[in-house]
């Protein structure tokens, strides 16, 4: 004789329902996510590797973010001021030590703050600090506004953690200064030692994506298991 399911098969159905709607609705988010993570990888793999351009003037500093820019290749033609550099706090993997931040004064009459490269805590005060017009190439780089993990900055005291590009710039009496940094290239086995940019962007929306729709699949033979057990349940008590 057949039986009618219980109220907990109802009930477990409904909750099994929203669990299967959201771990679906969360690996469809991941699928989309990831489409979006790959075409960001591909566009900074093109501005990566194409060639330098000229740093962008004033007239497009508004409009400048970190997806349409980061990483662009920029050439830059100026003097550097190195009475007004900067050590920001480094970790690389050459160790730990600082960046050497220094305003570059282009040849289009801007300023555009320069990461050099990295120094040993031994060669801060002992690096090459070069005099007259250099041309210098590398990434343009999104400010770093506030500080580094658990540490603000303190311009007061000198103590950097981020290239935070206003803060510095203020800190230095820097005017018309781009709201971007330039991350320069190797030049050279002297320090600082430019080239240590990491261009790297975690990707693993591909698992996340099959975690959720495993989660969904899962909820659905749970729930059938539930009603299984259940029906069995009621025939054994129906034909006792």
């Amino acid at each position: 004789m057949r039986t009618r399911p219980g109220p907990a098969v109802y009930v477990a159905g409904l909750v099994a329902l929203l669990l299967f709607a959201g771990f679906m609705a969360l690996g469809i988010w991941q699928i989309e996510r990831r489409a979006w993570k790959l075409n960001l990888i591909e566009q900074v793999a093109a501005r990566a590797h194409a060639a330098p351009t000229p740093p962008p003037g004033p007239a497009s500093w508004g409009t400048i973010t970190a997806p349409s820019d980061a990483y662009r290749r920029i050439r830059l033609d100026g003097t550097l001021d190195n009475t007004r550099e900067t050590l920001v706090r480094a970790a690389t993997a050459l160790g730990s030590g600082y960046w050497v931040v220094t305003p570059l004064r282009t040849a289009q009459g801007f300023t555009v703050l320069v990461n050099r490269g990295y120094v040993s805590p031994e060669q801060r005060a002992a690096h090459a600090k070069p005099a007259g017009p250099v041309t210098i190439t590398g990434y343009l780089r999104i400010t770093e506004p506030g500080g580094g993990f658990l540490r603000s900055n303190d311009p007061a005291t000198g103590k950097w953690y981020s290239r935070d590009v206003a803060a510095i710039a203020a800190a230095r009496g820097l005017t018309n200064v781009a709201p971007y940094f330039v991350d320069a290239d190797k030049s050279g086995t002297a320090a600082p030692i430019g080239g240590q940019t990491i261009i790297a962007f975690p990707n693993s929306h591909l698992a996340y994506m099959l975690t959720w729709f495993a989660l969904a699949a899962m909820t659905i033979g749970a729930f059938v298991v539930f009603v299984r057990q259940d029906a069995r349940k009621r025939r054994v008590a129906a034909d006792a």
